[in-house]
């Protein structure tokens, strides 16, 4: 089969091809296994931390990929959840123990055994994927594939990390770094919380327009300060510097959650800016994500079937992945980008 696959480390500054085309062997479903051909598959920044060595897979060659779309073909021994030609998505859990505390409390995102496709595993840069059955979702017929694979991480982490906002109805909102995570969030506040307002803060004045145009009530620079101050804050950012400002933003008792798998070093002295009673006195907290659920996968999108909303979307196909990898490297962003892969 026909895979884009990371053979090392590297830096994307000095090398913007990190991924090669190559001819892989087609995977075989085993016990409780199924075997999907994959249609499309989104593109994550989690990708440029694998590349770059943040978060890097255990062993090489990998097929990165955690944003799946596609149709079940075959099914192993033990696997009846769904039926052949069905339509699935796949999100970044691959498995988890089952067994654990975390598991059996609906946070596998936790386990630590947790594994994910496309680091631990080959993911979704490939016309093929295996994949273990209660770790794929039914897709809601409204959307179609492209629209679907950002829904699998862009949308559900985005969903966990609105609910580990504790946001309720008429509190305000920030959003710090606004890409495909980012427009998707904006778009469940307006559903899920109707009266409350959302500030966005971009370095990218295309993201700030966008922002705008998607019901944002203002939209400034990382280093603005909001009109009003905010009772939670989701940083989406690879970097340290919108954390450090996000906090003067927010309320007293109000919560910073970072939505990020990995932090760049860059700028890792900003965090020297960090200024006790301006930043985080009066009880602010900052609070991380890790990874998402199967939970968080299977209630966003049932949720998405109720909500008018759909990610804006540029696609490649799957043999210009560097192209896309290397935009999102330089911020060019409008939405999601997705790989088509047939």
């Amino acid at each position: 089969m026909k895979a884009m696959v990371m053979n090392n480390v590297t830096d994307m500054r000095i090398n913007t091809s990190p991924l090669a085309l190559a001819d892989l062997k087609k995977p075989v479903p085993g016990m409780n296994e199924i075997l999907v051909r994959i249609s499309v598959c989104g593109v994550c920044h989690t990708e440029l931390d694998e590349i770059e060595g943040r978060t890097p897979p255990p062993s090489f060659p990998v097929v990165p990929g955690h944003q799946v779309v596609g149709y079940i073909e075959s099914k192993g021994e033990g696997a009846n959840r769904f039926k052949t030609g069905d339509r699935v998505g796949i999100g970044w859990i691959y498995s988890s123990c089952g067994k654990c505390d975390y598991c059996l409390s609906g946070n596998d995102n936790l386990c630590p055994e947790f594994r994910a496709t496309g680091r631990d595993v080959n993911g979704g840069y490939a016309e093929y994927i295996s994949i273990p059955e209660n770790s794929a979702f039914m897709i809601p017929e409204k959307f179609t594939d492209a629209e679907a694979a950002p829904l699998l991480c862009a949308g559900a982490i985005g969903y966990r990390s609105l609910r580990l906002t504790g946001l309720v109805n008429g509190k305000k909102l920030g959003l710090t770094g606004f890409g495909a995570s980012g427009h998707l969030v904006l778009k469940m506040v307006r559903f899920m919380y109707p009266d409350s307002e959302v500030y966005v803060f971009a370095r990218s004045e295309k993201e700030r327009y966008f922002a705008l145009e998607l019901g944002a009530v203002w939209a400034g620079d990382t280093e603005d300060e909001s009109p009003q101050k905010l009772d939670s804050i989701i940083d989406t950012t690879p970097v340290w510097k919108p954390v450090v400002e996000a906090m003067k933003n927010l309320t007293p008792g109000g919560r910073l959650v970072i939505n990020a798998i990995r932090k760049e070093d860059i700028d890792k002295d900003y965090l020297l800016n960090l200024d006790y009673p301006g930043h985080l006195w009066m009880e602010k907290e900052i609070k991380s994500v890790a990874n998402v659920s199967r939970r968080d996968i299977d209630e966003f999108l049932k949720l998405t079937a109720e909500m008018n909303i759909r990610p804006d979307i540029t696609e490649y196909p799957l043999e210009e992945a560097n192209k896309a990898l290397n935009e999102l490297k330089d911020r060019r962003i409008r939405g999601a980008k997705v790989l088509r892969i047939y």
